[in-house]
């Protein structure tokens, strides 16, 4: 087989893949989509309700004394400071 009559086979046989994809993809768009799972978030309620006020101030929170007491309390509830740190067992290497 010619090398010219394998590149021309191999360029049809590539235009008919792309050409049934596209055909495939717009096909698909008039599918209707699912719907997706809405999922919670934890920790709803007040404190919550004061960070969205705060994020809709923009930089002007960060003048908020409310804004900074919410954020003080994120903060330490995000990163657990109020929480004892374990005390690590075992002997302290000697240099």
């Amino acid at each position: 087989m010619d090398l010219k009559i394998a590149a021309r086979i191999l360029a049809v046989f590539a235009l008919g893949a792309g050409l049934t994809a596209a055909i495939v993809a717009l096909q698909e768009e008039d599918a209707t989509d699912a719907k997706a799972l809405s999922i919670g978030r934890p920790g709803g309620g007040p404190v919550n309700a004061v960070l969205l006020r705060c994020r809709d101030l923009g930089v002007a929170a960060a003048d908020d004394a409310a804004c900074r007491k919410v954020w003080a309390e994120n903060r330490r509830r995000f990163f657990a400071t109020d929480r004892p740190v374990a005390p690590k067992t075992g002997e302290v290497p000697s240099p």
